[in-house]
């Protein structure tokens, strides 16, 4: 190998060992801030819960500062107009159970909980289904536009794979709806059903495992330069 090609692969690989540590560098602060998160929303979880936003505060929803906030609504659920949404859960395949509550001004979607496949028929858990004013505490969620991984809602066959509040509240003809829904809390429901407080507030944490792996690739890519650079004509 002549000394320009050496030249030329030890400043490739002086500028690949650049770029490693500055996506070592970049993992590093990926996990403070997934550790200001984490916090940030265990935070929510436990404070007391807060009046669900009304109209005026709709503009302002922001993922980052009112996700899985605890809200409470009280209201009157409307059974009739409730969707089912596929999920797969700790309990196995089945579904979230979505109602719209009237509540004084708009209407929010609860996610009341979960049911099996069995229990899809509001017939079979008709005891769940409780008339007159409720008190719904649970924790404020961002809608989830489109679907699943690979799967589409499909709203003319009634099929539904992630829970879109905007599509949802189009189909069942539901206005005032707020632009967020509601995951019920483990509150028993009369019969059983559907189960709430199932909500997963989970977030991969592995940005150190990465940020060594670059920086790791980072030494490789400095001792290849370093071994280049030694080898003699």
């Amino acid at each position: 190998m002549t000394r320009t090609r050496r030249a030329a692969f030890a400043a490739a690989a002086l500028v690949a060992a650049a770029c490693l540590a500055a996506l070592g560098v970049w993992q590093l602060e990926r996990r403070v801030w997934k550790h200001e998160l984490i916090a940030a929303i265990d935070a929510r979880i436990h404070a007391a819960p807060i009046a669900a936003p009304g109209p005026d505060a709709w503009p302002r929803i922001d993922a980052k500062k009112d996700a899985y906030r605890r809200v409470t609504a009280t209201g009157r659920f409307l059974h009739d107009r409730e969707t089912l949404v596929q999920a797969v859960t700790e309990r196995g395949p089945g579904y979230w159970v979505l109602t719209p509550l009237e509540t004084p001004g708009f209407r929010v979607l609860v996610n009341r909980g979960f049911v099996p496949k069995d229990k899809s028929d509001p017939g079979s858990r008709a005891a769940g289904n409780v008339a007159g004013t409720v008190q719904v505490t649970g924790l404020l969620r961002i809608t989830e536009p489109g679907g699943a991984f690979l799967r589409t809602n499909d709203p003319t066959a009634n099929r539904w794979y992630s829970r879109d509040v905007k599509a949802i509240a189009k189909t069942k003809g539901l206005d005032r709806t707020a632009p967020y829904f509601v995951d019920a809390d483990a509150t028993p429901n009369p019969g059983g059903y559907p189960i709430g407080g199932l909500t997963v507030v989970r977030f991969p944490d592995n940005h150190m495992v990465y940020a060594l792996t670059w920086f790791a690739l980072c030494a490789l890519s400095l001792f290849f330069a370093w071994r280049l650079w030694r080898i003699r004509d």
